[in-house]
């Protein structure tokens, strides 16, 4: 475990839920903004655009700009630039996938890409994708995670999809989000500090804080969201810190920072 000059924060599940303020979220934020604590928050999230989420999360008092969300459909639209892709995905993310080419027809696509789950994951629609990987398209997925929480409690997410095509097609999907060590990469270049200089603030274990940790970076998981009480336990390993809430992580930081 490294000391602390930069902090990555996941969203869902750790700052809103139901983009609602977790209590104490926002006032943690703006007491990291005041002691000059660098913040990025890094999401797998592919439902809203990072322009959204920021205009979101600023209206709910949180002290972020566009400038501040790294996001799973940036991190794709970099990687897959120029390419043709068969999008499966809920919600209307266009608008961060610029510079690739989506396509409808199976017959066309080189790539197959998943995003986040929704009613758009019927029966036509993952066999279409199932067709485009027989013809040998690449599965790509902005995430793997298995489930989400919302106000009405867990939700399954696209995860299961993706194992499902891959077990269908004989194939191994690459990830894009997070836990891909590129995306925690991204972000660490973003903040300008080192692996061992920063923490990484999530209530996935295992695609937040262990896959930071493999990477060099502290893990923080914070009880709610997925981590809450009475959500099944994933991931092969113990965070570094475990904390109630995120509500409670300047008081973390203050013991990690160096003097």
């Amino acid at each position: 475990m490294g000391r602390c000059e930069a902090v990555l924060l996941d969203i869902d599940g750790v700052l809103t839920v139901d983009w609602k303020p977790i209590p104490g979220a926002v006032a943690a934020l703006r007491e990291l903004r005041a002691d000059g604590v660098p913040y990025v928050l890094l999401t797998n999230t592919t439902s809203r655009t990072r322009r959204s989420i920021a205009e979101t999360l600023a209206e709910a008092g949180f002290p972020v700009g566009v400038e501040s969300v790294l996001t799973a459909p940036a991190a794709t639209a970099e990687r897959l630039s120029g390419l043709r892709c068969l999008l499966l995905n809920s919600g209307d993310i266009r608008e961060d996938l610029a510079g690739l080419e989506l396509v409808d027809d199976p017959d066309d696509a080189e790539v197959v890409l998943i995003g986040g789950a929704g009613p758009e994951f019927g029966y036509r629609a993952l066999d279409r994708a199932f067709a485009a990987l027989q013809g040998g398209a690449r599965l790509v997925a902005m995430h793997r995670n298995a489930y989400w929480r919302t106000g009405e409690g867990l939700r399954l997410d696209s995860g299961a999809f993706v194992a499902g095509l891959e077990h269908a097609a004989g194939v191994r999907a690459e990830v894009l989000g997070k836990p891909a060590e590129a995306f925690f990469a991204a972000a660490l270049a973003h903040l300008g500090v080192a692996a061992a200089e920063a923490v990484m603030v999530g209530d996935d274990i295992e695609s937040d804080v262990l896959a930071a940790q493999r990477h060099g970076i502290t893990g923080v998981l914070v009880r709610t969201g997925k981590a809450a009480s009475g959500a099944p336990r994933q991931g092969n390993g113990e965070p570094d810190h475990v904390l109630d809430s995120v509500a409670y992580l300047p008081e973390l930081l203050l013991r990690l920072r160096p003097a």
